[in-house]
């Protein structure tokens, strides 16, 4: 099971909290590329439900992970440079 931001993006509108059964319904139904079914389909089906796609790609990237300091790299930040 593979996953990538493009293929989790096809599970961002899903009926979370959502079962196995539910979140490969939706994928089928939604139009979802076969690789995303494919990877839910070898989901573990112990009845749980999976609150959201971090429960199933476990390295799933936040916001945080994504998050971008343009000022922190460009030397546009002038309290980087100031003298103590």
């Amino acid at each position: 099971m593979y996953w990538t931001l493009e293929l989790a993006s096809y599970l961002e509108d899903a009926p979370w909290p959502a079962n196995k059964d539910e979140l490969i319904d939706y994928a089928m139904r939604s139009g979802a590329p076969l690789a995303v079914i494919e990877n839910l389909q070898q989901l573990e089906d112990d009845g749980d439900t999976y609150e959201s796609i971090e429960e199933i790609w476990i390295d799933y990237p936040t916001n945080e992970d994504l998050f971008f300091n343009e000022d922190e790299f460009s030397g546009k930040n002038p309290k980087k440079f100031l003298r103590k």
